[in-house]
């Protein structure tokens, strides 16, 4: 684009060099928010027509011209691919501009670029968070069925790689629910704080014109507008904090795949995945590999980058718009396009994994998971936890010398280091469904709680909009 054809013309007598002009060009990644420029412009017709700027037909004859762009976008006509605009407002002030003359040309009076993109970051990312939003529901669903199937399904649980005390599948997967419940409550707390209207703020001043800042606001759906022209084209925290839920999403996204990727190796051999979410080796015929899974936790890391990006860009800025903001958008939209991708494959993957039950419930005989109900049983007949957890080491220690289970400790071994017990049945009392069963206290993994839980969450999940 020329000197002549940008909105920013006048003093400036010849071209930019088309290296420059390349760079400075965002059109390419700002366009996706040509729907949300066109709306803040008619927005802003109205409020100048209020202002009395534009006759009441002329900003019928601007609402219109802006209607029909926005058709030939929504048909695939506009051209907006191969525009060599600057970025989307100037494509949108060209195409008005072609349809009406220079009527179009009066729709900028009072607004500045500055206002204007930051009007419409935060109107496109309305639907952005509504989108993950709705990725983490449908994730969450997948993994409360998940839960409900295996409510009851025994496997290892696992303190720092090592085999702890018996859970349930069902209690590890709602552990997933509930960490994507609090980003989905993190993005919801967001929308709340950037629902102001930078619109009106001019370039960092203001604007002269009374365009009744309130009823802009009201207009495009905001609760009210900004109330400070320098901070109001200047704030990019809604940029950091989405680029920060995102990474934390990511993360426990992350953290899932190294959980299931692990179970599902050889070498526990627990879990199965589904064909639609798995590849093979170009060598090695027999291979399976966890692909989608693997995908998702190497993804957190250009999720990250992005919000390294947007802290990198933001650090030491002075008041008020600065170019180094156009930064922001390119890695804020590969951030959330990432992690929107990122939960639907995580989604396909819970609905198409199998786990081995009767597997899963054996390899809970190996490590002794039951150390700590040993320990409380003891504790239940008087002895204090701190020495019913060092004769229980004790016994560990007899056991494995033994070759041998807690329950299977010789008489000897039993009777000089749990005399307290001679009566209990520990084979009965040590099994996995009664170490199970004993956790039935809210958060426990006891198969009643976690089918509770279930329940809480279908109809957590069955209001959200």
């Amino acid at each position: 684009m020329s000197a002549t054809t940008s909105l920013w013309g006048g003093r400036f007598q010849g071209g930019l060099h088309p290296i420059f002009e390349e760079l400075n060009q965002s059109l390419p990644f700002d366009r996706r928010m040509i729907h949300e420029d066109l709306a803040g412009s008619a927005a802003w017709a109205q409020a100048l027509g209020r202002a009395g700027v534009l006759e009441s037909t002329e900003v019928l004859e601007i609402e219109t011209a802006l209607s029909d762009i926005g058709a030939t976008v929504r048909a695939g006509t506009s051209g907006i691919e191969e525009s060599k605009a600057e970025d989307v407002h100037s494509f949108v002030e060209g195409e008005l501009v072609a349809r009406i003359g220079p009527l179009g040309k009066k729709l900028h009076t009072g607004r500045s670029r500055n206002d204007q993109v930051a009007t419409d970051l935060k109107l496109h990312l309305r639907g952005v968070i509504a989108n993950l939003v709705s990725g983490i529901t449908a994730l969450q669903g997948a993994l409360v069925e998940l839960a409900d199937k295996y409510a009851s399904a025994a496997l290892p649980g696992f303190t720092h790689l090592q085999r702890a005390q018996p859970i349930t599948f069902g209690h590890q997967c709602l552990a997933y629910v509930e960490m994507l419940g609090r980003d989905a409550a993190r993005l919801g707390s967001l929308e709340e704080r950037m629902d102001t209207c930078p619109l009106g703020s001019g370039a960092l001043a203001g604007t002269a014109f009374a365009v009744g800042r309130q009823a802009i606001a009201e207009s495009l759906g905001f609760a009210g507008p900004a109330r400070n022209s320098l901070d109001a084209v200047s704030d990019r925290d809604h940029a950091l904090e989405l680029a920060f839920a995102c990474t934390c999403t990511m993360l426990h996204l992350s953290r899932l795949a190294e959980d299931w990727i692990f179970l599902g190796s050889q070498e526990a051999g627990l879990l199965t995945f589904g064909d639609t979410v798995s590849t093979g080796s170009s060598l090695m015929p027999q291979k399976r590999n966890p692909d989608a899974l693997e995908l998702l936790r190497g993804k957190v890391g250009r999720v990250q980058g992005s919000l390294t990006t947007l802290v990198t860009v933001m650090k030491g800025l002075p008041l008020a718009y600065n170019k180094d903001m156009q930064e922001d958008k390119e890695a804020l939209f590969e951030a959330v396009d990432t992690t929107a991708v990122c939960l639907q494959v995580a989604a396909l993957v819970a609905q198409d994994v199998t786990l081995d039950v009767e597997r899963a419930a054996a390899a809970n005989a190996a490590g002794f998971l039951d150390a700590t109900d040993l320990a409380d049983l003891l504790t239940d007949r008087g002895v204090p936890f701190r020495d019913a957890h060092d004769r229980v080491g004790e016994a560990v220690g007899a056991a494995i010398e033994a070759g041998t289970t807690l329950a299977g400790l010789p008489e000897s071994a039993r009777n000089a280091i749990l005399p307290e017990l001679s009566d209990v049945d520990l084979e009965d009392a040590l099994s996995v469904s009664k170490i199970l069963d004993r956790r039935d206290v809210i958060g426990g993994t006891a198969p009643s709680r976690v089918r509770a839980e279930v329940q809480l969450w279908k109809e957590r999940l069955e209001v959200k909009p």
